[in-house]
């Protein structure tokens, strides 16, 4: 199994660089890319960060997070190939109509190049704003997630639960293929929606981590009755990438890797791709640092 690559702009303060990044990506060899979300940013943020070490988010609170299902569709205006994904979407802070109708718009817009990955989210004052309860946030999506997949049949949609209770409902237009759904996150109840689901988007992570994780997405799946083969997995790789290391993956059955905003520093300690002289926000520095990883890797390992 050839491992594909993604780029994956997890916050890039240039939005108006989004669609030539993508063209960029797609002319240089990345099978996809995919874009993170927050409907709102609260300015005081008392929750914890799960994935740098004491809990801070790297970002400023006034960095911008265009809509991602807007921001993929002009992507998808601009490339014939390159797979659109969300990585991650909080779909939970939406009601089930607005983002399986997001969601489909984009996929029927692009020829069905698209993936919904989905998380629940770590910000409990971002549902506070939203007027959602935090704690219950999982439950919700699971559910939230099965209404998603009925609308998009395009079919007449009934549906009685515990948190969304629809009779005679119609989504149309209708994506004329099916929307992967990638789970997001690490914790135990995220691992166990991610082996229920199409995909696992992993978190940032040493090979030599991978191990546990996908002993568990296994398990869950073999507890469900569902299949491994067809599971794609992709993770974003925190140590330098070698022919060695990426040949271990392929054989582990990491399907993907996520590359994250190669033009800047990661804060998870991977190879450093950009020019260290140049300025991260000029357009120049990214398509370099894109540039320089596909020859480095995309078609050196290919």
């Amino acid at each position: 199994m050839e491992v594909k690559y993604w780029l994956t702009l997890v916050q890039v303060p240039e939005s108006d660089q989004l669609i030539e990044i993508a063209r960029f990506a797609e002319e240089v060899g990345f099978h996809g890319i995919s874009v993170a979300d927050h409907l709102v940013m609260p300015t005081q943020i008392a929750s914890r960060y799960p994935y740098t070490e004491d809990g801070e988010i790297f970002w400023p609170l006034d960095a911008p997070w265009p809509d991602p299902w807007v921001t993929l569709g002009a992507m998808g205006a601009v490339t014939r190939t390159l797979r659109l994904a969300t990585n991650i979407y909080l779909a939970g802070l939406r009601d089930p109509f607005t983002a399986a109708k997001a969601a489909a718009t984009t996929a029927v817009l692009s020829d069905n190049r698209v993936v919904c990955g989905v998380a629940a989210g770590w910000i409990a004052e971002e549902y506070a704003l939203a007027g959602i309860d935090f704690a219950s946030r999982g439950r919700r999506l699971d559910e939230q997630l099965e209404v998603m997949r009925k609308l998009w049949t395009g079919r007449e949609v009934e549906h009685h639960g515990e948190f969304f209770d629809i009779e005679h409902a119609l989504l149309c237009p209708a994506p004329t293929e099916e929307i992967p759904i990638y789970v997001g996150g690490a914790s135990p109840p995220a691992l166990r929606r991610a082996a229920r689901a199409d995909g696992w988007f992993g978190v940032p992570m040493a090979t030599e981590q991978m191990g546990p994780f996908l002993q568990t997405l296994r398990g869950e799946r073999e507890s469900a009755g569902l299949p491994w083969e067809g599971y794609e997995v992709s993770i974003s790789l925190a140590e330098p990438q070698t022919r060695e290391n990426t040949t271990e993956l392929e054989a582990l059955g990491v399907g993907s890797l996520c590359v994250i905003a190669p033009w800047v520093p990661s804060p998870w300690g991977s190879t450093p791709w950009y020019d260290e002289a140049a300025d991260p926000g000029a357009l120049d520095a990214k398509r370099f640092a894109m540039e320089r990883f596909a020859e480095a890797v995309i078609h050196a390992f290919g």
